[in-house]
């Protein structure tokens, strides 16, 4: 990243963040309705019978049912995208450089999520992660988190590639952090309490492990 042009990620987690020309409008803008999705889709399978086993739906029923419209639009502007569909993980990618990868290095094989609504956003996901990888590798990076070796990994897959992986690995989407249901539960409380300084310093301590694991995940695999 250009360090001159690039913000920090205390000034990208506040509320002004929007408006780094940077990353670009239409990108940032189709992020946060790709977030309002996933939220929508993690509050209502919260909301299935019977309760779902997953902690962080579980655990956090009430909040997710607290999730109203206004309170999901502040929880989609967030400068990371809320699903995780493997863009971190340069293991489930090497088999584009003819690298065989076995089976359980490409991934979770046990869907996070029942609703049939939950293939389209995998792909929707999947492909706006390799639209970013094409043009705007900076962008990539912060808002998925991937890793340099990620990004170039995903930029050598064909859209066709990146349609059969949406239609064969439906367990690649995945809630970011499913394990870690009080980052979620601080999150999400914010988010309903409204527009504010724990808004602000939960979206910035999404971004700080994310950034995190995208180092962690590219110094392990050098």
């Amino acid at each position: 990243m250009n360090r001159k042009n690039t913000p920090s990620v205390e000034e990208v987690a506040g509320p002004s963040w929007p408006a780094q020309p940077w990353l670009g409008g239409a990108t940032l803008s189709v992020l946060a309705e790709l977030n309002e999705q996933c939220l929508s889709l993690l509050a209502e399978e919260a909301a299935q019978e019977p309760a779902p086993s997953q902690p962080l739906l579980r655990d956090l029923v009430q909040l997710w049912s607290k999730l109203d419209a206004p309170a999901l639009k502040r929880a989609a502007a967030c400068p990371y995208l809320l699903m995780d569909t493997g863009f971190a993980d340069p293991q489930r990618w090497m088999w584009v450089r003819g690298v065989q990868v076995l089976e359980r290095e490409r991934g979770p094989v046990v869907p996070f999520f029942s609703l049939p609504r939950a293939r389209i956003l995998l792909r929707t996901v999947l492909t706006y992660g390799w639209h970013l990888v094409q043009n705007r590798q900076s962008a990539a990076r912060l808002l998925l988190g991937m890793s340099s070796q990620c990004v170039s990994l995903v930029r050598e897959c064909t859209l066709t590639q990146i349609g059969d992986l949406a239609d064969n690995h439906p367990a690649w989407l995945q809630p970011r952090w499913p394990h870690h249901v009080r980052i979620w539960r601080e999150f999400l409380s914010a988010a309903v309490a409204g527009e504010g300084l724990p808004l602000q310093r939960a979206r910035l301590r999404g971004l700080q492990i994310l950034a995190a694991d995208a180092r962690a995940g590219g110094e392990s695999h050098h």
